[in-house]
């Protein structure tokens, strides 16, 4: 399964940025998250592990695999049979303005089983992540 979603915030770059990477606070600004912690403390760098609660979903550790500061960065997870991979993109298109990409990809022998099952309610809570970071980035700046 391949999801992707883009969405325009009108927020200074830097706003966005921090209001993405600051994970643990996510489930206050998307429904999608219950519950967000950074395993290895604060800031994000490679290799930091954070569990993620979704509605839903068992609770899943992801590891950050690619960090570019101010840019992107990518987490995975691993469960029997299925990989999933979770990128996080921001590019400043004009003053005050970004875009940001999200995007989840899953692989491995049992993902064309999972994205039968969860699929549909991954990019939903996609969708939901991309909705949220723009009204809270919109609604801080």
């Amino acid at each position: 399964m391949h999801f992707e979603t883009t969405v325009e915030i009108h927020a200074p770059h830097d706003q966005v940025w921090a209001t993405l990477v600051e994970v643990e606070r996510w489930p206050e600004w998307t429904a999608s998250m219950r519950e967000v912690t950074a395993l290895d403390g604060m800031p994000l760098a490679r290799g930091s592990r954070v569990r993620v609660k979704q509605p839903r979903m068992p609770s899943t550790v992801w590891d950050v695999t690619d960090l570019d500061t101010g840019a992107s960065f990518a987490w995975r997870s691993a469960s029997p049979g299925v990989a999933t991979v979770a990128t996080h993109l921001v590019e400043e298109t004009a003053k005050d303005t970004v875009t940001v990409t999200l995007g989840i990809d899953q692989s491995g022998p049992i993902a064309p089983i999972v994205g039968l099952l969860t699929g549909s309610r991954s990019k939903r809570y996609v969708q939901m992540e991309a909705e949220g970071l723009k009204q809270r980035a919109e609604r801080t700046a």
